[in-house]
């Protein structure tokens, strides 16, 4: 996929496509079930909380009323009853808190073994490296954006049903308490009925539209945190894993430049939702503390009037906070939904963006592979592998000079390039990563190949599971390893086997080829396909490997570079790669010339 067009490409789904894409992922999890029963869990104390709560207003009548009466007995009876409903209540919120948590763990399980599951799809990550910013640190999105996205959808559920119930429990006894009230303004008489639920409903109403014109930026505003924070780490972690190099050249200072440049951009994003966070507080905190007064002063004719007692007048306004509090769910929690929209986004977009990896570009031609029949090894015809495709061209790449190529099993084969040729990106076309181009690439079974990058990856595990990667080889045995290790060179690590290092920060770039032809000799594959795994090796180290390589006799051996030791070692069939751009240019001009 050409970079230019990846970049404009856009994986966003609209709310509805995000919240459908998430929840069949979570239908389809192993944790799905795990989670339901916890959500009937939790449905349960809920309800029961919402009971308790509800008794708790009633009771606020005969307590009120009793100190009113100055009744000693009465208000001692009531103070039983609210030690029980207190107790209950308590309980009930520590049962939910323990349910809250192990719901949201559960999510983020579910998240996050999801999303890695289709992340490492076999070729799928590597595509979306191409795929323009949607690319940049996967594992933000992968650690931090899957634990907020997670937590939050957790929490605000919860918070959604308590809400709900809360309101169709409280809304009743707040029409009942108003339902035959009337405002008297002379002789005229004016009748609402149930105006206390009109009253509550129309003060949340009017904090949740502030809200929302407030905090309209915020959703935005996170999701650029995220990223900023993410870039942040990503350059953290840059100069960690080349603290040698860095140390070497004296890079500190620089390298502290581009640290704090992502500071800076952390900083930036910090101070913009930190001003948006502040415009919403005048909204949410004003409306809190009008909250205090708001319910006495709705309820205040009906007291004046005589028509409610003082038990009455507090039993309203514990049923005005408990409707108002549902209603003003919204307000309440506008940040947090803006952060949950945020990582909803990128959570949905990123996974979006694996999927759509499967489905071949519209950009560019793609190269036609083929599985080989038995017996017929690997087949090139008019193979040209683009670099940078773009609709209607074939842009900058390299192709087969020999125009059509058959590779034998068993024979030794070497396909050095022109200067420019990009052979790496021929490596990568051989090895369906990268699949535009032209003509036709015929390939054995997959399972008996292995593809030897020029830079190899070496695992944080034991050195056992590092030389038989990634198949785990149960057959092989201590003796076996030990063999192999003396023959590429490696004998001081026979005593290793079973020790857990970083690999790639202990050994030197000859040690570690000579371990990715270790692990080679241990598969024994039919192909063996090579990236100039030689290049830049000491003269011992390469005449050690070689010899190694050549054990393999049953094995077809290609090398893609250039090597004079492999030419002299092996004496091999010789294939040519060209840079695209020299065949193409008169290609294009003679048409050019035809079209005038």
């Amino acid at each position: 996929m050409a970079n230019g067009k990846a970049a404009l490409q856009t994986y966003e789904l609209p709310l509805g496509g995000q919240l459908r894409m998430m929840v069949g992922a979570f239908w389809n999890a192993p944790v799905r079930n795990r989670v339901l029963v916890l959500t009937v869990a939790l449905l349960i104390v809920i309800f029961s909380t919402t009971y308790a709560t509800y008794r708790l207003n009633e009771w606020n009548g005969p307590f009120y009323d009793a100190l009113e009466r100055r009744d000693m007995p009465e208000f001692l009876h009531q103070l039983v009853v609210f030690a029980v409903i207190a107790f209950s209540l308590t309980l009930l919120n520590v049962v939910q808190m323990w349910l809250n948590q192990i719901t949201a763990m559960r999510m983020r399980e579910g998240l996050a073994r999801d999303l890695s599951d289709v992340w490492l799809v076999p070729g799928r990550a590597l595509k979306l490296v191409s795929a323009g910013a949607i690319a940049a640190n996967p594992d933000q999105r992968l650690h931090e954006d899957t634990r907020i996205l997670a937590e939050n959808t957790t929490a605000l559920a919860i918070g959604l049903v308590n809400s709900t119930i809360l309101l169709a429990s409280f809304i009743g006894v707040l029409w009942a308490i108003s339902s035959d009230f009337a405002f008297h303004f002379g002789e005229r008489v004016i009748s609402i009925p149930g105006y206390m639920v009109w009253a509550t409903i129309l003060y949340a109403l009017i904090g949740s539209v502030l809200s929302n014109v407030v905090g309209d930026r915020l959703p935005g505003l996170n999701a650029d945190r995220y990223a900023r924070e993410a870039d942040l780490r990503a350059a953290l972690m840059r100069v960690n894993e080349n603290l040698k190099p860095i140390t070497l050249a004296r890079g500190e200072r620089n390298e502290t430049l581009r640290v704090h440049l992502a500071i800076d951009g952390v900083l930036e994003m910090l101070r913009k939702v930190a001003w948006a966070l502040t415009n919403l507080t005048w909204v949410s905190a004003g409306f809190g503390w009008l909250a205090l007064v708001a319910p006495i002063i709705i309820a205040s004719p009906m007291y004046f009037s005589g028509e409610l007692s003082f038990g009455g007048l507090m039993m309203a306004v514990g049923a005005f906070n408990q409707v108002n509090q549902a209603l003003r769910w919204y307000v309440n929690n506008f940040s947090v939904i803006a952060d949950w929209k945020a990582t909803l986004n990128r959570v949905s977009s990123f996974r979006n963006a694996l999927l759509a990896m499967d489905v071949p570009a519209a950009e560019g031609e793609l190269i036609a592979y083929r599985d080989a029949a038995a017996g017929e090894g690997i087949s090139l015809r008019g193979v040209m592998v683009c670099g940078e495709p773009e609709r209607g061209t074939l842009g900058h790449g390299v192709r087969i000079r020999e125009g059509e190529c058959v590779i034998k099993h068993g024979e030794r084969v070497m396909i050095n390039g022109d200067p420019g040729a990009d052979r790496h990106l021929f490596f990568q076309s051989l090895a369906r990563i990268w699949p535009w181009g032209r003509g036709e690439i015929g390939l054995p079974p997959i399972e008996g190949m292995i593809f030897m990058p020029q830079e190899g990856y070496l695992p944080t595990a034991t050195l056992r599971e590092v030389m038989t990667y990634p198949s785990g080889m149960p057959g092989a045995d201590d003796k076996a390893l030990a063999q192999v290790l003396e023959k590429v060179g490696l004998e001081r690590l026979v005593h290793r086997l079973d020790e857990v290092e970083r690999w790639d920060r202990l050994l030197d770039k000859d040690e570690e080829a000579a371990l990715q032809v270790a692990n080679a000799v241990l598969h024994r594959p039919d192909w063996l396909i090579m990236d100039d795994v030689l290049e830049g090796l000491e003269p011992e180290t390469r005449e050690r490997l070689l010899a190694v390589l050549s054990s393999l006799e049953s094995s077809t051996l290609v090398y893609i570079g250039r090597s004079e030791d492999y030419l002299e070692k092996f004496a091999p069939k010789l294939f040519h790669l060209a840079p695209l751009q020299a065949y193409t240019e008169p290609v294009m001009e003679e048409q050019k010339a035809e079209e005038a």
